[in-house]
């Protein structure tokens, strides 16, 4: 029984246009990852068994480039990603009020998925803006100064 192909044919010709201005075709394995995560949500194992000819890699090379990185998910996410930072300035300044609301709006912690897959909610060490703490970043959006009562206009817009 042939299993189904998870890479799709536009996912391949994005992967094989990164080759263009890189040394090696190892050099894309970690942007590789991000364009298989775009078009599937996450990298599963049968992504990276097929990533590995493309690549020049061992699935197992992959593997171990893939759980290195927060950013790639070897594990299926909701629609929306939210990361909440929980650095220094952050707690100093509003995290755990913030990461309160956000659990008893969402039902969920760090780690999980919103029962309608909507939301997988997770936490950053650092997203580099102690200035305006707290802070999240939903997909590639990025809030601060986060207070809860600004909680539910946020995530409205990620339906």
């Amino acid at each position: 029984m042939a299993t189904e192909q998870v890479i799709s044919d536009e996912a391949r010709q994005e992967i094989e246009k990164l080759f263009v201005h890189l040394p090696t075709k190892k050099a894309a394995c970690i942007d590789a990852l991000k364009v298989v995560q775009k078009h599937n949500r996450w990298v599963s194992d049968q992504a990276l068994v097929e990533l590995g000819p493309i690549l020049g890699m061992t699935p197992h090379e992959i593997d171990g480039i893939a759980t290195f990185y927060n950013i790639i998910f070897r594990r299926p996410v909701g629609r929306h990603v939210i990361y909440l930072c929980n650095s220094v300035s952050c707690w100093i300044l509003g995290f755990e009020e913030v990461h309160k609301a956000l659990k008893e709006k969402l039902q969920i912690d760090f780690g999980m998925t919103t029962k309608d897959d909507r939301f997988t909610f997770l936490p950053i060490p650092c997203i580099g803006t102690c200035d305006h703490a707290p802070a999240m970043i939903v997909d590639e959006d990025l809030y601060r100064d986060l207070k809860p009562e600004g909680l539910d206009e946020i995530l409205a817009k990620y339906e």
